[in-house]
């Protein structure tokens, strides 16, 4: 027996009324999704050639009706990073251009289709890329390029104060930066094996066999060497990833930090760092930086290495739902407005 019309059309009503709640909270949903990223500042993509290379960048200025800005240069850390790093930077962006600041990044060659391969770099190549930024962008009259600073995380440690050797910079943010590419590698292998909550055979056997490939390093074995020794399993490495660590494994910023003297540094400080050992990274600083008063340390004992809160950085769904819907709330608390505040007491009068 069929069900009576007006039932059958209070049926109709209620599914209908339900799809329309949904369109809408999807539509509110959107909504928000799109407010969240819509930053106060003015976005452009840009193209710089630096000695026969091309770099894919990205150039953010603020939206204060002024002429000129100082500028903020990013300097990537590890991995294959776009010019954005997936709008991670946008938050960051934003708090630089409420300080009356411009920022520019790019992506790394090979990512997003930009030209070249970064796993050929050295910190010397990194360096010398940034150094052409920077000159391209002091030939831009919308930049005051007396107030030219860096911005760099992790493995920029070793190439921000390479660039402030070759070209004078106006300020540096150095964000969970490395000194020493040996003493950084095996505080990591210890710290992760120990978050892991490793047996003591294991960490002997581990920290064994990171011994072995210090050994091959040093010896300059290629990466089928690397192979053989392992028992002919990479683990993930590949013959590009090797020779980057081949170039660079000797990587030691203590000395190149005395490019930095006298220049206002910010060096921020994780609590949660497993990648790099903050208290070496402070000490060295402050041996090398903290004369004349142009070092300031800023500790976030909430945040991951990544500035990002801790509690956000171990889920998975809450890092995604806070990067979709609050984006600017992944990273420590007060980080985003100390380095606005950093930038903002640098700031003198707009030059002509």
């Amino acid at each position: 027996m069929r069900p009576p019309i007006a039932f059958r059309r209070r049926a109709l009503r209620i599914v209908l009324w339900s799809l329309v709640a949904a369109l809408i909270l999807a539509a509110g949903l959107g909504g928000v999704v799109l407010w969240q990223h819509s930053y106060a500042m003015d976005e452009q993509r840009v193209t710089i050639r630096h000695g026969g290379h091309t770099l894919h960048g990205v150039l953010t200025t603020p939206r204060d009706g002024r002429a000129r800005h100082g500028l903020v240069v990013y300097v990537h850390g590890d991995g294959p990073v776009d010019a954005t790093h997936e709008d991670g930077y946008k938050p960051m962006w934003e708090a630089n251009a409420r300080a009356g600041y411009a920022s520019l990044s790019w992506d790394k060659p090979g990512v997003a289709g930009a030209p070249g391969d970064w796993l050929g770099q050295s910190m010397a190549d990194r360096a010398d890329e940034v150094a052409a930024a920077i000159a391209w962008a002091r030939a831009r009259p919308d930049i005051d390029g007396r107030r030219i600073g860096l911005w760099g995380a992790s493995q920029a440690g070793w190439v921000l104060p390479k660039v402030a050797a070759k070209t004078p910079v106006s300020f540096v943010v150095a964000v969970s930066p490395a000194v020493n590419w040996l003493r950084q590698g095996r505080y990591h292998l210890l710290a992760r094996l120990r978050a892991d909550g490793a047996s003591r055979g294991r960490v002997a056997a581990e920290v064994a066999e990171s011994n072995a490939t210090r050994r091959l390093l040093e010896r300059r074995a290629t990466f089928e060497e690397y192979v053989r020794a392992r028992g002919g399993d990479a683990d993930g490495m590949t013959a590009a990833r090797w020779g980057f660590i081949s170039r660079n494994y000797r990587a030691d910023a203590t000395g190149d930090l005395r490019s930095l003297r006298g220049v206002p540094v910010l060096l921020v400080l994780a609590g949660h760092d497993l990648n790099v050992d903050t208290a070496d990274t402070e000490r060295v600083y402050r041996k090398v930086l903290a004369g004349g008063g142009a070092l300031t340390v800023e500790h976030y004992p909430d945040a991951a290495h990544s500035l990002v809160k801790r509690s956000v950085e171990r889920s998975g769904p809450r890092i995604t739902l806070t990067a979709l819907f609050a984006p600017r709330a992944l990273f420590a608390d007060g980080f985003l407005d100390d380095q606005r505040l950093f930038l903002h007491g640098l700031s003198g009068p707009e030059r002509p």
